[in-house]
């Protein structure tokens, strides 16, 4: 199964709570940190409510 790299590429400060705790939970401080991360339904499902704080790309 592939790896997903995820980039925090705006501040999650001013943000909803719940969204500040999923990008706390991915292992997301600041602004261009980098995780990568299994390729599955949950990290699927943690990046599509904060789609509009990272980016994503594939990692093989």
């Amino acid at each position: 199964m592939a790896d997903v790299k995820i980039t925090l590429v705006k501040s999650a400060a001013h943000r909803l709570p719940k969204q500040r705790a999923i990008v706390k939970a991915l292992g997301l401080g600041r602004v261009n940190s980098s995780v990568v991360k299994p390729d599955n339904d949950a990290t699927r499902g943690a990046v599509f409510l904060i789609s509009h704080l990272v980016s994503v790309e594939e990692v093989k």
